[in-house]
């Protein structure tokens, strides 16, 4: 077994005989079955423990987390105890609604997560009982033999036994972007991970080459097993939607109390009842709240989050969806993001000046631009040279299948390949002609790969590495006229051009080539420098666009890379992030201390648009920095590395193609296609879905206090019951609903990404929305009480009939049905707006028109509700009447736009202090 007094020894340290002897297993046998088993009973199966994190019985309780919500369980206790069943029955039956919705939908989200983690579920090829066989990931045990090819996922983390030409991209654990090169050798005890060349990791993947390795940790146990425990226990803080309902509900107390307690002892100083007042001012209280405020803001929420998806940015929380509008800025990582995350040959730097490549990506067409003439394939003999070296000194591939472009192998050698297709030089048919008979692989320590080709009875050597190392090598130079002698000051100016080209935000290589008769000559000696090749990551194609109009938004776009200042600048210029391609470049390490910054450093940070060299400590304090001076911060990232960064935003944003598991479970919303311009649709989504959710708050807010007013100056004036509390119940939970939702599925004006973000600290209700809010809810009270009134005249009964009533009823419901269309933006016309030309308000409207005919003229319905029919009069009465505030609610909101919204209220302002 497992030696189990080890486990404390770093694998890195030990040779590769000590580990094969510490997790006993033979390399050439492997496990036997029933090892395997006794060792996954003891270990676990290889998979982190992301399941716990999201309970159905966790997201089910989170539904109900409300400060709303609990306000109105209270209501429906206490209504209840008054004696008043149905009422509280129906408040309860609200919350289940609400619940359900919120909970199917997070549910949902969950469910596509886990689709989205499916897709990369692997197979692990291992040998066991001397055999060579494929098994799930989830099954590998410590000890297990993982033999790896080019292009294989990393299942666990493994201690390198016997590698081949092995290079590894770590970008997902380490953020660099390079493969890195891997040995066998044993290493010191001490050596960070991004150095231990002797270890693979599991979520890496093999880009180059092949190895046999030992298992030594799994699932929880692994580096990316730590990161994800860590990020489990960090809790997650409410979203600024959350806070602010919550808020809200938290202000209507001591409002409730006060109406209340004016409605007691008003009723009590006329002679009433005492417990019959108590009971009339807790049903009025009852009656205040806002029973379809939670209902309508998930549905809301959750009609956001479908959208979303349609354009490809799974939310996984509900209430995040709205903290997208408030983003003020957007911290993005550049590669696969910004950048089509493809290395690609721009240019070549030769003795006779330089090739510019077109074409992007895997395009296989492209041009070769020299000397001012551009072709399809280049003429110049050290071109087609240099093409060559660089497609045969390859170990990468490049294949056709059923349409699609498949590759394998290193990106910068992928890239190699790409420039020679698009110059007709096919590798294959290359090797046919001149055969390779020897490869040096790539060594780290001279940073050079050669490969020996039969060629005119001898041997042709290609070479490729680090421009320092091959013109060092090199005492050569390729011309137009042969090769000329490479002088030191010559090897000078060819290392000032690898450094201009660095500086451009390329990525250089240098190639070279000469004749030897045997195999056996060395590589690296006499080499005739042919030039050097420069590799950029292409930015995609609508980033530029969509730069600037998050810009135009007011949203600040950040770019954070692990990348060099080089490529780092040249990238945000070629973006537009940047007007000029000399800009200040802010380095990770200047980040370092944060503690210690002085304030004059902290505000060069906070405005600066370019990080380079950054690493995920940075990240969290780059962050720290933004929303210490009150930002609200969006942070994408894709790496294990992202995931810490991810949790602290205010939005953390991982990518769904490239993103690792760890960086999906620390997000808030992940990106399908990995695109940038999704984040820009979800943040428009966002912000028309916080203006929606202002409107049917203003609006159910405006009819509920319509309800509490009615009542409460029927009751100063001493008249009878204008509505009975069932009937306010049922114009809360039905009829007022179905309008509500319909303004929350609002497009948004077209303006919507021309103004600035709110203020982070803005609340739902500003001064101005209380204001309108009395307004409404006067003008609608003071139509239903002269709708009252004026019935009492036309009964014999007078006030006390069911008919007065039944007019009061119908006319506060009609009246809250037209106020819907005062919700239009102040800028929008009369006619023309985004209400008038929602065709979900129009169903609502016509909807909720049956349901109070319904409640009027059904036998079932209308016993319960105590409605009677009230002839052709009371209809014109109900009618005329309800249409009022909507005629004064248009006057006012035409008046503001004409004359403006300030001038308006400074103006009332005025009056009220004089």
């Amino acid at each position: 077994m497992v030696d189990e007094s080890s486990d404390g020894e770093t694998p890195w340290s030990q040779s590769v005989s000590a580990v094969l002897e510490r997790t006993d297993v033979s390399l050439g046998d492997g496990l036997s079955a029933d090892e395997v088993e006794r060792r996954l009973e003891r270990f676990g199966p290889n998979e982190l423990r992301e399941a716990e994190q999201r309970h159905w019985a966790e997201v089910l309780a989170d539904q109900f987390k409300s400060f709303i919500v609990l306000l109105l369980a209270v209501a429906g206790i206490a209504a209840i105890v008054m004696g008043d069943v149905v009422e509280g029955v129906a408040i309860f039956a609200v919350l289940v609604i609400n619940g359900a919705i919120g909970f199917v939908t997070e549910m949902r989200a969950i469910s596509s997560i886990e689709s989205l983690q499916e897709i990369t579920e692997i197979e692990a090829r291992v040998r066991r009982d001397g055999k060579e066989t494929a098994v799930p990931a989830e099954d590998l045990v410590p000890g297990d033999v993982v033999i790896l090819q080019a292009g294989d996922l990393v299942p666990a983390d493994l201690r390198i036994v016997e590698p081949s030409k092995l290079q590894v991209d770590e970008s997902a654990l380490t953020g660099e972007s390079v493969p890195v090169g891997k040995t066998s050798d044993p290493l010191d005890e001490d050596v960070p991970l991004a150095e231990r060349e002797n270890m693979l990791y599991k979520g890496t993947y093999v880009t180059r080459g092949s190895v046999e390795a030992v298992v030594v940790s799994t699932g929880p146990d692994t580096e990316l097993g730590h990161i994800s425990a860590s990020l489990q226990e960090a809790a997650d803080e409410q979203t600024p939607l959350q806070e602010k309902l919550d808020d809200l509900g938290q202000k209507l107390v001591p409002f409730l109390l006060v109406v209340a307690t004016i409605v007691l002892v008003s009723g009590w100083l006329r002679g009433q009842d005492l417990f019959l007042m108590i009971e009339t001012a807790i049903a009025l209280a009852i009656a205040t709240v806002p029973e379809g405020l939670p209902i309508v803001a998930t549905l809301v929420l959750a009609r956001g989050m479908w959208r979303m998806a349609d354009r490809n940015a799974l939310v996984t929380n509900l209430a995040s969806v709205e903290t997208l509008g408030s983003t003020t800025i957007i911290c993005t990582d550049k590669t696969g993001t910004l950048t089509e995350n493809r290395m690609t040959v721009a240019e070549y730097e030769l003795a006779n000046g330089t090739v510019e490549v077109t074409g992007t990506g895997l395009e296989t067409e492209g041009t070769f631009e020299h000397g001012g003439e551009e072709r399809d394939e280049p003429q110049d003999p050290v071109v087609r040279e240099a093409l060559e070296v660089g497609v045969l000194c390859n170990n990468a591939s490049v294949t056709e299948q059923a349409g699609e472009t498949e590759t394998a192998g290193d990106p910068m050698e992928v890239a190699l390949l790409v420039a020679g297709l698009k110059a007709g030089v096919d590798r294959d048919a290359l090797l046919e002609s001149t055969p390779e008979a020897r490869e040096i692989s790539f060594d780290p320590s001279v940073k050079m790969m050669a490969t020996y080709h039969g060629s005119n009875g001898g041997y042709r050597v290609a070479v490729k590495g680090a421009p320092e190392a091959v013109i060092d090598s090199s005492t050569r130079i390729a011309t137009d006229d042969g090769t000329e002698a490479l002088s030191e000051s010559d090897r000078g100016e060819w290392l000032r051009k690898s450094d201009r080209m660095a500086e451009d935000g390329l990525r250089v290589l240098a190639l070279a080539q000469k004749e030897v008769e045997s195999t056996d000559d060395p590589p690296y000696e006499e080499l005739s420098l042919l030039g050097l090749v420069g590799f950029i990551d292409p930015p995609r194609e609508e980033v530029r666009a969509t730069i600037q109009r998050c810009q135009d938004a007011g949203m600040r776009v950040v770019m954070v890379t692990g990348d060099h200042a080089g490529t780092a600048r040249n990238i945000a210029h070629s973006v537009g992030l940047v007007e000029a391609d000399d800009v200040d470049v802010i380095e990770g390490r200047q980040l370092d201390d944060p503690e210690n910054l002085s304030q004059e450093e902290k505000d060069r940070f906070v405005n600066a648009s370019v990080f380079a060299r950054v690493n995920p400590e940075n990240k969290l304090d780059l962050i720290d920095l933004h929303q210490t001076v009150g930002a609200i911060v969006a942070m994408t990232g894709d790496g294990v590395n992202d995931a810490p960064a991810l949790k602290k935003a205010d939005i953390g944003v991982a990518m769904g193609q490239r993103g690792t598991q760890v960086a999906q479970e620390a997000a808030d919303m992940i990106l399908r296609d990995d695109n940038f311009e999704s984040i820009y649709h979800a943040v428009r989504e966002g912000r028309t879905i916080f203006n929606n959710i202002r409107k049917f708050v203003l609006y159910l807010m405006s009819c509920n206090l319509s309800e509490l007013l009615t009542i409460l100056i029927a009751a100063l004036l001493g008249f009878p019951l204008p509505l009975l509390p069932l009937q306010i119940l049922f114009l809360n939970v039905v009829t007022d609903i179905f309008p509500a939702f319909a303004l929350g599925a609002c497009e948004g004006s077209e303006g919507i990404m021309d103004r600035p973000p709110r203020d982070p600290q803005e609340p739902i209700m500003t001064r101005t929305h209380w204001t309108e809010l009395g307004l409404y809810g006067i003008l609608v009270s003071v139509a239903t009480i002269g709708a009252f009134v004026a019935a009492g005249g036309m009964y014999a009964g007078g006030l006390e009939t069911e008919e007065a009533v039944t007019v009061s009823f119908l006319t506060l419901a009609f009246a809250q049905l037209w106020h819907v269309f005062n919700m239009r933006e102040i800028a929008s016309g009369i006619f023309r707006n985004e209400v008038t030309e929602n065709l979900y308000v129009w169903g609502a409207l016509g909807l909720s028109t049956l349901i109070l005919f319904g409640a009027v003229y059904l036998p079932g319905i209308s016993l319960a509700l105590r409605t009677t029919p009230i002839g052709l009069d009371g209809w014109l009465l109900v009618f005329g009447m309800s249409l009022i505030p909507l005629g004064v609610g248009q006057l006012e909101r035409e008046y503001r736009r004409r004359v403006g919204t300030p001038a308006l209220w400074s103006m009332l302002e005025g009056m009220r202090r004089n």
